[in-house]
């Protein structure tokens, strides 16, 4: 076999991005409380993890959060790149752009402040929502995933054969049949990917959410954040171990549903 530098450069790509996660897991089982020293395998973190209400709180906030923000930004996500693909010509479609795109290159102190201030705004006029809230911080989350996904659904519909859709419209279809029997089939892969980009930037936000969270949201990203200054617990890896078990399970998933999905279309 015939050595390649672009393999071996790969390789070193990937021993950099993840060698740190290996490292978290394999510290996860460490007795010892140290990084630097290892003692023996055990599962001491994981337990103390369970008995850790603090964490454990903060870990079903930030679930909370992300998945309905998540979700909300998918729904509105998806609307809002039909408009931009399917409806060419409406007055203000440059500024509509402009205001779903923002958050791509807008700083996340600068979202954070604006928003607190908006909401510090509101609670005084409208008494809603309470700044110190979880709504506050869904709403936050939504301002921040909407983009993404708005970006991912309108790269699939511009990709898509609109001549299907419009066969359709021609034999009598309504437009709303269009969409929910041609239309979202065909975008769904992309609508999960763009729901599970959602959730994850959720669930990694602490800039935003330390503006806006109160004590009765605090997130699991600023848990982790402030134990960073009394150095890194090992309940910490264990639950960073638990996190990314899950989420690449969930990941293998979709791939696997994914492949069999395209296997079945080609076969049919």
């Amino acid at each position: 076999m015939r050595f390649r530098w672009s393999n071996c450069i790969l390789f070193l790509g990937y021993l950099f991005l993840y060698f740190p996660l290996i490292c978290i897991v394999v510290y996860s089982f460490n007795e010892s409380r140290f990084v630097a020293s290892w003692t023996r395998f055990s599962l001491k973190w994981y337990k103390v993890l369970i008995s850790n209400p603090i964490i454990l709180r903060a870990t079903l906030t930030s679930i909370k959060i992300a998945c309905f923000s998540a979700t909300i930004s998918v729904i509105l996500g998806t609307m809002a790149a039909i408009i931009i693909t399917r409806f060419k010509r409406f007055s203000g479609k440059t500024i509509f752009i402009g205001a779903i795109t923002a958050p791509l290159v807008m700083p996340e102190v600068i979202m954070g402040l604006s928003l607190l201030m908006l909401f510090v705004g509101m609670e005084k006029i409208f008494g809603w929502p309470a700044r110190s809230g979880v709504c506050a911080v869904t709403i936050a989350h939504i301002t921040l995933t909407l983009s993404y996904v708005t970006m991912l659904v309108q790269a699939r519909l511009q990709d898509m054969d609109k001549a299907i859709e419009e066969a359709a419209l021609d034999l009598g279809a309504s437009p709303i049949k269009v969409f929910f029997v041609i239309t979202l089939p065909i975008i769904s892969p992309t609508i999960i990917l763009g729901w599970l980009l959602a959730f994850a930037l959720s669930l990694d936000d602490v800039v935003i959410a330390s503006f806006v969270a109160g004590p009765g949201a605090t997130t699991l990203p600023m848990i982790v954040f402030s134990s960073l200054r009394f150095g890194i617990s090992p309940e910490i890896n264990a639950l960073a171990t638990i996190l990314m078990t899950v989420l690449s399970i969930g990941v293998i998933i979709f791939a696997v549903l994914t492949y069999k999905k395209k296997t079945w279309n080609k076969e049919k």
